[in-house]
């Protein structure tokens, strides 16, 4: 046999060889993309689950039952509103402190759904105390929270007879808000302008006239905030019935449930925000320099149209050191706003 046949005939046995191998791995590459595709439709399917009753739950992928866990009371941490005194006076425009976009919404609102589309560049975050607010918050390494907000306009007939009072909601992710290493998924409820009148039962005062309690909390796991892209969070109200907030990351969920009539904000909500903002206490969460993300909030309204994308309208006086670009809207099933931050 020739020198250049034995050379094509081996060539040819080890194309052969190395044949099952690049299957292999396409088939891998296959089963791999079909199992991140299974797990993102859990995660949506547990945002619109409704849990069984009152309370903390968990799921575990690919189960759909939400399972009861352990609920914690929290001391609450004040995530307060915006100082527009601040806002207005010339500081930075970067989100939160009330420069942020809100989806505003024709009809009510039933559920929101907050997510990143898009994280690049983010590879460091640390929570750093606002001299407006006295330095405060939970500060340090991945300390930030994740929040949907309701407005703070709007008043319910829990406000009793108190002039000017206004009723607002969050809906909170925060790592280390019970214990380090430990994240609390809860609501923090507020009745704003209440007065100088002692606060209702249960609600505590931040000396400024408002009064303010946490729901009970669902203990998650801490999630660095390069991985933002992995989570999401959703807020959910029945009206006489109860208030959901949903976390998920990866293949768990972690919910925690109160009556709606807390606050009763079932019958007013049509303006929401969403963004990762400081960890309480008018904190700033503070990303590395080259930092982008692509904030999403879309909800459940009983509409298709497209919602309105409104500038400077943000509820919450936490903020990050990202600067917003342009808000754009989508209509369809789940009514949407999406906007891009950045440094």
């Amino acid at each position: 046999m020739r020198a250049q046949t034995k050379i094509a005939l081996l060539a040819g046995l080890i194309a052969a060889a190395c044949i099952p191998a690049v299957v292999s791995a396409q088939t891998a590459n296959r089963i791999g993309s079909l199992e991140e595709q299974a797990q993102a439709s859990w995660r949506e399917s547990m945002a619109h689950i409704a849990t069984p009753a009152e309370g903390c739950f968990e799921a575990t992928y690919p189960s759909v039952i939400w399972h009861q866990s352990a609920c914690h009371e929290l001391v609450p941490r004040v995530a307060p509103v915006p100082r527009f005194k601040l806002f207005n006076s010339g500081a930075a425009q970067t989100a939160g402190n009330g420069n942020d976009y809100t989806l505003q919404s024709s009809s009510l609102i039933t559920q929101a759904v907050g997510t990143f589309p898009s994280v690049t560049g983010v590879t460091s975050e640390k929570g750093v105390g606002v001299a407006a607010y006295g330095g405060g918050g939970i500060l340090g390494p991945n300390e930030y929270s994740l929040q949907i907000n309701s407005s703070f306009d709007d008043t319910t007939s829990v406000c009793k007879s108190h002039s000017g009072c206004t009723v607002w909601q969050q809906f909170v992710y925060a790592p280390d808000y019970e214990v380090q290493g430990s994240a609390a998924v809860f609501m923090q409820y507020w009745l704003i302008g209440w007065g100088s009148s002692r606060c209702p039962s249960g609600f505590g005062s931040d000396g400024e006239g408002d009064c303010y309690k946490n729901s009970a909390a669902a203990t998650a796991p801490d999630v660095a905030a390069t991985q933002l892209a992995n989570v999401k969070l959703t807020g959910t109200v029945t009206s006489g019935g109860n208030d959901t907030v949903v976390f998920t990351n990866g293949t768990k969920a972690y919910s925690s449930s109160g009556k709606d009539s807390v606050l009763l904000l079932a019958s007013v909500w049509k303006v929401g925000e969403f963004n990762v903002v400081g960890n309480a206490g008018g904190s700033e969460a503070q990303f590395n320099s080259g930092s982008s993300i692509t904030v999403k909030l879309a909800v459940n309204n009983g509409s298709t149209s497209a919602p309105s994308c409104v500038a400077n309208s943000g509820s919450t006086g936490e903020s990050n050191n990202l600067n917003l670009g342009a808000c754009s809207t989508s209509g369809g099933s789940t009514p949407s706003i999406q906007f891009t931050e950045s440094n």
